[in-house]
């Protein structure tokens, strides 16, 4: 069977909503990870730890509920992957933790913060080189360091963990491909961000280390959190769509009231975040705020942003307010409660879908999802009665919305001006810049005469070099 006008069809459905105007219905892109594998028939610890069985969970997932959107992957973390770096921070289903639970986070205690208080400066001075001397060592079972003998365990990390990374990456397309060909089912996001202020919490100083600096070296976070954009930045623009109609993902941690107070947001999370996400709007990319939590109080900032910059979904914030203040700008997604999905009976969610249907998504820009990511406790029998109810209500026209040419080109930045925006110029420039681990303008200096071809000779060593920035900035931001 041929899906590819099914994809189409899908495909321009999700970019108008994106682009927050109307298509011909809601469309529907649930965010599903350890669900896939409750759906298929599989164990949380086998979608988790055989990244093969993900992708298969996702296709009988996808095809069986006909959803417009999924995220290839939302298992995103390979346990395979992690074991074979050695990071701590894990617990991986069926090795101390049950084999039908979830992978876990595990923050350390304040004493054993992976960046410690003293560090500001070596972080500020070249984030990838502390990521790589300070950070990986202490995240790692197996990276020795710096300073110390070397061990084959370390070596071994190296070279499992780099390939491991190279070929779970390299085996997303096809997947992608797969689900475009044999379910007509769009992959719903690309790239990867965070906050700067994020990334300090989650997992550099820990939430309780951060929360202690703001009192006492306020401005040492902030020289971080400028030190850490442009890296940032870079990361999220080398892993966007090409194509720029599906936004990058950023997941929204613990920037918001009461994580931290209003005047700290002001000071430290919006000015670190805005020109990041101003920099993905002027090369035309849509960024996906993923708000974990409540970040109700901070709509007003949020406006500051270009119209269509962003895809504002909600958590636990009110998507009924959400709306109100933000729709004029921006499309929304989310907002059905998890624990409505996962405990509550599917008359109940069909009345729920219905209500944000008739108040949210009358003019378009709306994405019908859970509120957060949904795991092994959501129930079969209501997320269908969510899709249901959304096929149902959640029509516009009857119009077919397939492009005549065969691919959809809209795009999120068609029609903006960006003249206007800063984004990152003027930043100050960083004594590494982002992408290069170690510069060809130090290396040529160890180097022989040179002859022949020199610029072949620094392509070569840059394209290299960029790989050991990739390897470690995902494992700082996938992993």
């Amino acid at each position: 069977m041929n899906h590819e006008p099914l994809y189409q069809e899908r495909l321009r459905r999700y970019v108008t909503a994106l682009r927050n105007e109307r298509p011909d219905k809601v469309p529907i892109r649930p965010f599903v990870a350890e669900f896939v594998a409750k759906y298929a028939g599989m164990t949380c610890q086998e979608v988790t730890h055989d990244y093969q069985k993900a992708f298969d969970a996702v296709l009988v997932t996808g095809r069986d509920f006909d959803w417009d959107a999924m995220v290839c992957n939302m298992v995103w973390v390979w346990t395979g992957l992690t074991q074979a770096i050695g990071l701590r921070y894990y617990g991986i289903p069926g090795i101390g933790i049950p084999h039908e639970t979830g992978f876990n986070y595990i923050e350390p205690p304040e004493e054993q913060a992976f960046m410690r208080e003293d560090e500001y400066d070596a972080l500020i001075a070249d984030p990838t080189g502390f990521l790589y001397d300070v950070w990986l060592p202490r995240v790692s079972t197996e990276v020795a360091k710096i300073g110390e003998p070397s061990t084959r365990r370390n070596n071994l990390s190296f070279v499992k963990g780099g390939m491991a990374m190279m070929v779970y990456f390299m085996a997303l397309g096809p997947h992608i491909q797969r689900m475009r060909t044999e379910n007509g089912t769009v992959s719903a996001i690309a790239g990867i961000f965070k906050a700067p202020f994020d990334i300090l919490a989650d997992k550099l100083r820990g939430y309780i280390g951060l929360t202690m600096d703001m009192h006492t070296q306020p401005e040492k976070v902030l020289k971080a959190c400028e030190a850490l954009v442009p890296h940032l930045t870079q990361v999220g623009l080398g892993t966007a769509d090409p194509a720029r109609q599906v936004p990058i993902g950023f997941w929204m941690h613990r920037g918001c009231v009461p994580f931290i107070n209003p005047g700290q947001f002001k000071s430290h999370y919006w000015p670190t975040l805005r020109p990041c996400i101003e920099e993905f709007w002027k090369h035309g990319h849509q960024t996906m705020f993923y708000a974990e939590g409540n970040w109700d109080y901070h709509h007003d900032d949020f406006l500051q942003l270009p119209e269509r910059s962003i895809l504002y979904h909600v958590d636990r914030g009110d998507l009924f307010l959400a709306h109100r203040k933000l729709h004029r700008k921006f499309a929304l997604s989310g907002g059905i409660p998890n624990t409505l999905l996962s405990y509550g009976k599917p008359d109940e969610v069909r009345s729920y879908v219905r209500k944000v249907i008739d108040e949210v998504a009358g003019e378009g820009g709306y994405i019908l999802d859970a509120s957060a990511i949904m795991q092994n406790d959501t129930s079969v029998e209501n997320l269908r009665a969510m899709t249901e109810a959304a096929r149902e209500y959640g029509v516009y026209s009857a119009s077919p919305t397939t492009s005549p040419g065969g691919e959809a080109v809209l795009t999120p930045h068609d029609g903006s001006d960006v003249s206007g925006l800063k984004g990152l110029e003027g930043w100050p420039p960083s004594a590494v810049p982002p992408g290069v681990c170690f510069p060809w303008e130090t290396k040529v200096q160890e180097l022989p005469e040179i002859s022949g071809d020199k610029e072949l000779l620094r392509r070569i060593w840059q394209n290299i070099d960029s790989l050991g920035n990739t390897y470690i900035w995902q494992c700082l931001l996938s992993f």
